[in-house]
């Protein structure tokens, strides 16, 4: 069964913390990984960009000037894509970028990626996160942790307190453990957890 050193917010060993080892012993699946992280990145992308192309822009119906005998190049619209303020070739129109991933997928995905975290050595456990909402509380806990990459911070749910101190902080992100992912686990280099927080995960997404 996996196990994790527990520190206090002092960067202090409190002690060892057993876990799932369905949720934090599971092998690494780079593929499904990949695919989550993907379709997770594509369901952020809005897709509402929209250009004319030269049928839909206003004007142009009229031919600029006869065919030959002018010293020109032929032309027969003033919004052809050759124009200024013509129509744009193989316009942009608004799609959904949006992908599907089956729940299953998406939580061995995650159980795999919280499992690579915990092998890595890139996963921390604190037993718990208290500060008074300033901002040098939260980095002198980053610091004590020896933290100086991007970060994840997983709390159990809504600190506002901790979330005033953290959010000035560039490198760290904060996410209640109901709202953990792939896609944030993958591009955070170090993840600290709160006890609670392991517990919640492991109650919502063992196997």
């Amino acid at each position: 069964m996996p196990s994790i050193k527990v520190y206090n917010q002092l960067g202090n060993e409190t002690g060892d913390m057993e876990l799932d080892a369905s949720v934090f012993g599971v092998e690494y699946n780079e593929a499904l990984i990949h695919q989550v992280v993907v379709a997770q990145a594509n369901n952020l992308r809005q897709g509402t960009k929209c250009t004319l192309t030269r049928t839909e822009v206003r004007g142009g119906g009229k031919k600029p000037w006869r065919q030959k005998n002018t010293g020109h190049a032929r032309q027969g619209s003033i919004r052809a894509p050759q124009w200024i303020k013509g129509g744009v070739v193989f316009a942009p129109k608004p799609r959904d970028f949006s992908q599907k991933i089956n729940i299953k997928a998406r939580h061995n995905a995650l159980r795999s990626a919280l499992s690579a975290k915990l092998s890595d050595g890139d996963m921390i456990a604190v037993d718990k996160l208290e500060v008074s909402g300033k901002t040098k509380e939260a980095v002198a806990i980053l610091k004590a942790l020896k933290i100086d990459k991007r970060v994840l911070v997983v709390i159990d749910g809504q600190d506002e307190m901790f979330l005033r101190a953290i959010n000035n902080v560039p490198y760290a992100k904060v996410l209640p453990a109901e709202q953990i992912n792939v896609r944030e686990l993958v591009n955070n280099a170090k993840c600290i957890m709160t006890v609670p927080a392991i517990r919640k995960i492991e109650e919502a997404y063992k196997a």
